[in-house]
């Protein structure tokens, strides 16, 4: 028996009925409701001078590869040249085969630039100048290469000082593709050295035109921020935490921390979590009030390196999977909004593996029937963003939910020819009810079957964010 050729058109769709379902939702718009994508760019439709630029710069999972291939940090985030950091990533494909870098750099290629030859030392010159061609081209702009993917919405990623100048100028264009801002406030409460959060307080005050030497006018400055967010169409907020963390009392303790750290003292590791627990909360009865949806991004273990850290910055590739309890805080934090019908549509992401079913089970707890999956289990994100991870996180779901009404994936990315991620999910969720049809395990009824995989791929992330 031979060999399946790689990435034809039927890449990950084992069986007929895996093609037929995939063919259904292919060219469905993408509603990329998570990501970290450069709203300048965006408005200013940036052309990249590079394939360099455009795959590299930012990219910490690439970053991450090289570096275990032996690649030096100046061909990651130092000063070679593009073309050396380009022949070195190319250098380190091959080796990437199994890791779902090696699927999503050909599928990158393939996708955006018609080339469907293998990345290595022997092609990279060449595929090099192909790119590079092709990027100096109007239609490989910014805005071409998102449409090019048929990409509806964007939702960046912003802090609650940010200007969000380029989404105003934007707003203004009338532009098909829709870029809404996405509230970020993980500075907020980001109270390890007092020095650097008093100057932060100190921007909010700025921006928000708001004097804040309380907790309370803390709270004042950032609801005004997220009435600004909102006029510009912000649907969500997101939060990057290890844990979610809840204490009764934190409400009550939290003026007198904020007094502690802006009069220059360190705080201790239980008082940030009272602070944290209790800005989280009252912002979620904002959010609440708003209709917004509210991300919690979960277990991220961040810059274990520290002597790297120093050389490459944060988000640069030396964070990695944390085993924090999640369970009882995250339900009583969900529990105290929910008393008292406060609580916000929610989507909760995990990083770890083993605590699948915890999560799923969690958004199972606070679903009331008021609001169509009120509370998602999220996709896989970050090292469980691959098809083991999406298939895992599926199948969890299935099995402890309703993966019908789940809204479906995102790109989390810094780049801009990060979306046949999606492309990716698809063929993955096509090709597990395919499998579950041949197995006998689901009737084979297309119109059921097709309208499932529709509403996962777009239509109920449209709803859920009203889109």
């Amino acid at each position: 028996m031979g060999a399946t050729p790689f990435l034809t058109e039927d890449f990950l769709l084992n069986n007929e009925v895996a093609v037929n379902l995939y063919s259904q939702c292919a060219k469905l718009p993408i509603l990329d409701y998570h990501n970290h994508l450069s709203p300048k760019d965006i408005v200013e439709n940036r052309k990249f001078n590079t394939i360099t630029e455009a795959w590299l710069e930012g990219d910490h999972y690439k970053w991450r590869a090289m570096r275990i291939n032996g690649i030096p940090e100046k061909f990651c985030t130092g000063d070679a040249l593009p073309l050396e950091k380009f022949m070195a990533w190319a250098k380190t494909v091959p080796y990437t085969m199994r890791n779902p870098l090696y699927h999503w750099t050909h599928l990158e290629l393939k996708n955006y630039f018609g080339i469907r030859k293998l990345l290595n030392e022997k092609s990279a010159s060449e595929i090099y100048d192909e790119c590079n061609r092709h990027l100096q081209q109007n239609n490989f702009r910014v805005r071409a290469l998102l449409s090019k993917m048929n990409v509806e919405v964007v939702c960046t990623t912003d802090d609650p000082a940010d200007s969000l100048e380029y989404h105003q100028q934007l707003r203004k264009e009338g532009t098909q593709l829709k870029m809404f801002p996405t509230f970020r406030p993980d500075k907020a409460y980001a109270m390890d050295e007092p020095a650097m959060y008093s100057q932060y307080i100190d921007q909010l005050s700025a921006v928000s035109k708001k004097e804040i030497n309380s907790f309370d006018e803390l709270l004042e400055a950032l609801k005004k921020r997220m009435l600004f967010f909102d006029k510009l169409g912000c649907r969500s907020a997101d939060h990057g935490l290890e844990y979610l963390y809840f204490e009764e009392a934190a409400r009550s303790k939290a003026p007198a921390i904020f007094k502690k750290v802006r009069s220059g003292l360190a705080l201790s590791h239980e008082e940030r979590l009272q602070f944290k627990c209790a800005l989280l909360i009252e912002l979620g009865k904002l959010y609440h009030e708003l209709g917004w949806v509210q991300q919690f991004h979960l277990g991220a273990l961040r810059a274990n390196n520290t002597r790297m850290l120093k050389i490459a910055g944060a988000d640069s590739g030396f964070d990695s999977i944390g085993d924090f309890p999640q369970a009882l805080h995250m339900s009583k934090f969900f529990n105290c909004l929910d008393r008292d019908d406060l609580l916000a549509k929610t989507i909760v992401y995990n990083l770890n593996p083993s605590q699948n079913e915890v999560f799923a089970t969690m958004a199972g707890n606070f679903s009331d029937g008021s609001v169509v999956g009120k509370i998602q289990y999220g996709s896989g994100w970050w090292f469980l963003d691959q098809k083991e991870g999406m298939t895992n996180q599926l199948n969890t779901l299935s099995n402890m939910g309703l993966v019908s009404r789940f809204v479906g994936m995102v790109t989390d990315s810094r780049s801009f020819l990060s979306f046949p991620r999606h492309e990716y999910f698809r063929r993955i969720l096509c090709n597990l009810i395919g499998e579950d049809v041949v197995r006998g395990e689901l009737p084979e009824d297309m119109t059921e079957l097709s309208r499932m995989v529709k509403d996962i791929c777009y239509f109920n992330a449209k709803q859920y964010f009203n889109f």
